[in-house]
Formats: C-alpha cells, sequence, structure tokens
C-alpha cells in the first residue's frame, strides 16, 4: 500500500536528532548533580550526627553522676570500639595510638540506643575518637571523615 504524498512523518535523521539532544541533556544533568560528592556529604552529615549524639550522651552521663566524668576518661586520644587490639588510628588528623579501643557502650547504653559507627567502621573500631583535656573539655572526632577531619567539643 502506497501513502499519500500529502501525509507527512519524521525521519529517521530527525529522530536521532533528539535522541541525541536528550542524551546530551541527560548527561549535563548527572554531572551537574555530581553524585560522588552527594555521597560524601551524606557519609559527613552521617558523622557529624554520630559525633554530637556521643558528645550529647556523655554530657548526660556527666550530669546524672553529679560532674564525674566516665570511670577512666581517656586523656589521651583512643579510638571508640569494643576491640581490645589494632584500635591504634592515625588518620584524618586523628592519632589514637593506643592498642586497645575505648569501650563506651556499657557506661552510655542508658543514654544511646547503640554506639554510632562511622559508614566504614566496625562496633570493634568505630572511627571515632574521644580525648578528655586537663580542663574536663571532651572532644569527640570522625576519624574518616571525607572532607577533613569532624571535631566536636564541649
Amino acid at each position: 500500500m502506497k501513502l499519500p504524498k500529502n501525509e507527512k512523518a519524521f525521519t529517521l535523521i530527525e529522530l536521532l536528532l533528539v535522541v541525541a539532544i536528550i542524551a546530551t541533556l541527560a548527561v549535563v544533568v548527572f554531572v551537574a548533580l555530581n553524585p560522588a560528592q552527594r555521597l560524601k556529604d551524606s557519609k559527613d552529615a552521617r558523622r557529624t550526627s554520630d559525633i554530637d549524639t556521643i558528645l550529647s550522651a556523655v554530657h548526660e552521663y556527666i550530669i546524672d553522676n553529679k560532674g564525674a566524668l566516665p570511670t577512666s576518661s581517656p586523656q589521651a586520644e583512643v579510638q571508640l570500639g569494643t576491640s581490645a587490639s589494632g584500635c591504634a588510628i592515625s588518620t584524618g588528623g586523628c592519632s589514637a595510638v593506643a592498642a586497645a579501643c575505648y569501650d563506651m557502650s556499657t557506661l552510655l547504653n542508658k543514654y544511646l540506643k547503640s554506639m554510632p559507627i562511622d559508614p566504614t567502621g566496625t562496633a570493634a573500631g568505630t572511627k571515632y575518637t574521644i580525648t578528655v583535656d586537663a580542663n574536663n573539655i571532651v572532644t569527640v572526632k570522625a576519624c574518616a571523615a571525607d572532607t577533613g577531619t569532624i571535631v566536636v567539643s564541649r
């Protein structure tokens, strides 16, 4: 069957041109959104939230115990976790040299459902460190942050 001469249709070239334009726009939008950077930002936001949570739990402990710091609070920077060995960490601005992790999960179980863990950490080594200075200022750090060390002190 032959089509009448007055009917119009798209040519193959026109269809390919439209597909190429849509593909180009999709690539531009994908590059502009930069999903790798968004993923790093979301992990760092979680790390910031986690160290705030840990620090708040420590301060709630101090308030409930009439100003007493958690038993044997670290004067040197130590990594939080349950491991008895392999807890030295010297990345991202952290310098925890102790072999054993500092397990605060039982001390803070009244204030935390579970000890926060870095997105790349484990319960044995959370990749968060804690230290208490001579003035009893508690500092918590996220050592594996993608955009540099995240530090909160109170």
